[in-house]
């Protein structure tokens, strides 16, 4: 896990205004993405997705995870063991709705994503507890689906 922003080397970073966000993503994605809003769980999509393939940044196109770390925790909200790599996401801690928890945004535009908790499945024992609205994925046989 990344607590720290990727080097300009590695990523250029997606910097967009209030206004500008909200001209390119719903409402609802950008309650989630850029106000670290919640979807209820079992309402947002992917939580019961099966088919392969890549999660990406609703928001900028990101790569985030790959289908073959998804699994079903029961929470419902789409769960991973693993990004794609360590440096697809960034935590911070979140001390906000009077819990203790880590929050995961994406390390290319800053969106909100979910939070990590530490009692996923090996090979990790992480479980990134991620909003459906705040994916998009690009499924292995090519029939993309978007929020």
């Amino acid at each position: 896990m990344s607590t720290s922003a990727p080097s300009d080397a590695d990523h250029t970073k997606v910097v967009k205004s209030e206004s500008e966000w909200r001209s390119c993503l719903t409402p609802e994605q950008f309650r989630i993405t850029r106000q670290a809003g919640t979807e209820r769980a079992f309402t947002g999509p992917y939580w019961d997705e099966k088919r392969a393939g890549l999660y990406e940044c609703v928001a900028c196109g990101a790569p985030l995870f790959r289908s073959e770390t998804k699994y079903n925790s029961g929470t419902g909200w789409p769960s991973f063991f693993q990004p794609v790599s360590p440096e697809a996401v960034v935590t911070h801690e979140d001390v906000s709705h009077g819990m203790r928890r880590i929050e995961v945004r994406c390390a290319s535009c800053d969106s909100h994503l979910g939070h990590v908790f530490p009692d996923g499945p090996a090979p990790t024992g992480l479980r990134f507890c991620m909003n459906g609205t705040a994916l998009s994925l690009k499924t292995d046989d090519g029939a993309d689906r978007g929020v």
